[in-house]
């Protein structure tokens, strides 16, 4: 019986919050197929690499993003057979998160607000799919996980970390109540000596995350 040949490419979606909003790390395509379009930054797999080692391969050489260090999972696997018009491509791809990301140095690569990204007409492959599929997964993660603060400096105060949840979840929270909530969950904070006053107003306290990596109580987020 003959094996059917495939290739097998890493898709990155990158999403970072940037002047109060949640964006991701776009790549301008110039060649067909999708010539101008926007895709995810990506590539091929090469045969002597592990998944996770081409994710940080191309995340250096796709995404600039050499050295920064990223909350980087899989995401999912994209197969269906009409995905790629060149040749079939399994894609799997992988959510990283990070604070505050650095601008790419190469032209192609650029920082786009995600609400432009998915309701703009020329997106690549599948690419819009596999970026709502990767916000879905980031914010569905915010109401079980510590991984909200992944979108924070080290120290970061609540009001700090409230707008991250605000941002990546597109809602408004009542501050007490989220104070009490995050203040209130198991290992998910730890206050530190230390006072800011970056946020304006009262010097408000700084935290740093724990060590807890599922929330308890979850932090569910407001349904319409």
């Amino acid at each position: 019986m003959s094996v059917p040949r495939l290739a097998v490419s890493v898709d990155l979606v990158v999403l970072t919050v940037r002047q109060q909003r949640l964006c991701a790390l776009m790549w301008r395509r110039d060649r067909a197929p999708y010539d101008g379009a926007w895709s995810l930054p990506g590539g091929f797999i090469q045969l002597d690499e592990d998944l996770p080692v081409a994710a940080s391969r191309l995340m250096a050489e796709r995404a600039g993003l050499a050295d920064v260090r990223i909350h980087l999972e899989q995401l999912a696997t994209y197969g269906y057979p009409d995905r790629d018009p060149r040749q079939r491509v399994v894609s799997v791809a992988y959510l990283g998160l990070a604070p505050d990301l650095p601008a790419s140095s190469r032209a192609q690569v650029l920082w786009t607000a995600v609400d432009e990204l998915v309701h703009h007409d020329r997106a690549a492959f599948d690419h819009r799919r596999i970026l709502c599929d990767g916000m879905e997964r980031a914010r569905a993660k915010l109401e079980y996980t510590s991984l909200a603060a992944a979108f924070c400096p080290p120290e970061f105060t609540v009001a700090e970390l409230r707008r991250v949840y605000e941002i990546v979840w597109g809602t408004s929270l009542d501050p007490r109540n989220f104070h009490r909530k995050v203040t209130g969950a198991d290992r998910f904070l730890i206050p530190t000596d230390r006072t800011t006053t970056r946020d304006g107003g009262r010097p408000a306290r700084l935290y740093r995350r724990g060590d807890a990596e599922q929330l308890r109580p979850p932090m569910l987020r407001p349904r319409p």
